[in-house]
């Protein structure tokens, strides 16, 4: 999932069997299968940490160079079937100085029995003026060898690992829970008890971070960060 251009061994196996992701001090891989049973799986949810309520809207701001940058996060009232799964289309629309960069379309559902939310691929338009000019980091979970990976456990645990997304070669996101009890002041309020992610890439080098706030979902990506939320008046 991309926010501005957003395994395994038999210990963290057996973690995420559980639907409760942690990684012990000796283990740090990170975990890239999920043992969850499909039929329990559904497009709309919520858990602690993300909201899948079609009509959901996050929108953010930073700088990059001078210009603003403006991500805009909605919860489609749209499904599409992926590997199996009908999974619930989140949009992703990325401006910057007023000119589109990025639109996403990304596909989760979540377990109707831990919420753990998983993530089944995306759909990517990149632009530059007006024009698409790539889709490059598209996947979609049971296509070319690409699986679901997990975005937000249900029950986070400080030190889990896991893989967001498994598309060799493509994207191949993953994250770390550093912290339980971040907090954050933006435009749109004060936010305490965070969590806060560290996600890297084996395809490139450097790391990100990200914080979720409770009952709001994600407020900071790296330099952007969250300026208004909330269910739309028609959707």
């Amino acid at each position: 999932m991309r926010a501005l251009h957003f395994f395994a061994v038999a210990a963290a196996a057996l973690a995420f069997a559980a639907t409760a992701p942690a990684a012990s001090k000796a283990d740090k891989s990170f975990t890239d299968s999920f043992a969850v049973d499909k039929s329990e799986l559904a497009s709309t949810g919520t858990n602690r940490f993300f909201i899948l309520l079609p009509g959901h809207q996050s929108v953010f701001e930073g700088q990059d160079k001078g210009k603003t940058v403006q991500l805009t996060i909605t919860v489609l009232n749209e499904t599409k079937l992926v590997d199996g799964v009908e999974t619930r289309v989140v949009e992703e629309r990325e401006t910057l100085g007023g000119e589109l960069v990025e639109i996403s379309r990304n596909y989760f559902a979540i377990s109707t029995k831990t919420s753990d939310v998983f993530y089944f691929g995306e759909d990517v338009d990149s632009y530059k003026k007006g024009n698409i000019t790539s889709h490059g980091g598209a996947w979609l979970s049971g296509v070319g060898g690409a699986r679901f990976g997990m975005m937000m456990p249900g029950r986070p645990l400080l030190g889990a690992r896991y893989h967001q997304e498994v598309a060799p070669k493509v994207a191949m996101d993953r994250a770390e829970i550093v912290s339980l009890t971040e907090s954050l002041e933006t435009k749109a309020g004060k936010f305490e008890n965070c969590l806060k992610t560290e996600e890297t890439t084996p395809l490139e080098i450097g790391k990100s971070h990200k914080l979720y706030a409770p009952g709001v979902g994600l407020i900071s990506d790296g330099d952007v960060k969250l300026v208004k939320h909330g269910m739309l008046a028609k959707h």
